[in-house]
C-alpha cells in the first residue's frame, strides 16, 4: 500500500475518543440533552472542548442538538435548525425575555439535562418525581 493510501486510509477512520462521544450523543433520548462537559464526564476521558470538536467535526450524523453548552443557550448558527429539533422532541424550554437579542429560547437544562443513567424511554423519571 502506498504511504498516500496509507495517509487517506487513516484519516477515513474515526478517532476513537470521536467514535465514543458520538456513541453517548446517540444514547441521549429524544426531549433530553446532555452538555458537552457531561459527556466527557461520563467518558472519564476529555473535556467540554474536547466534545465540543469531536461534535463540530463529526456530529452531523447523530443528534447533535441534544449535545448543548451548560448555560442552555443554543448553539450559534445552528439555532433555528435546533430549535425545530427541540419542539419536535418537547425539549423543556424557558422562553427569552422580549429584551432579548433574537428573542431565541434557551434549553431548560434543569428539567432537560439527562444524567445517562435515568431509562432511554424519556422524561418519565422527572415527570414522575415532579409529581
Amino acid at each position: 500500500m502506498s504511504r498516500e493510501s496509507e495517509e487517506q486510509r487513516a484519516a477515513d477512520e474515526l478517532p476513537a475518543y470521536a467514535e465514543r462521544v458520538l456513541d453517548v450523543a446517540e444514547l441521549i433520548p429524544p426531549g433530553r440533552v446532555m452538555t458537552y462537559g457531561d459527556i466527557a464526564e461520563w467518558l472519564e476521558e476529555g473535556g467540554p472542548r474536547q466534545v465540543g470538536r469531536v461534535m463540530a467535526l463529526y456530529g452531523g450524523a447523530v443528534p447533535w442538538w441534544r449535545v448543548v453548552r451548560a448555560d442552555g443557550a443554543l448553539l450559534p448558527g445552528s439555532e433555528l435548525r435546533a430549535l425545530d429539533h427541540y419542539r419536535a422532541e418537547g425539549t423543556p424550554l424557558r422562553e427569552a425575555p422580549h429584551s432579548a437579542e433574537g428573542h431565541l429560547p434557551r434549553i431548560d437544562m434543569r428539567r432537560a439535562r439527562w444524567d445517562g443513567v435515568e431509562g432511554a424511554g424519556g422524561t418519565e423519571g422527572a415527570d414522575a418525581a415532579a409529581g
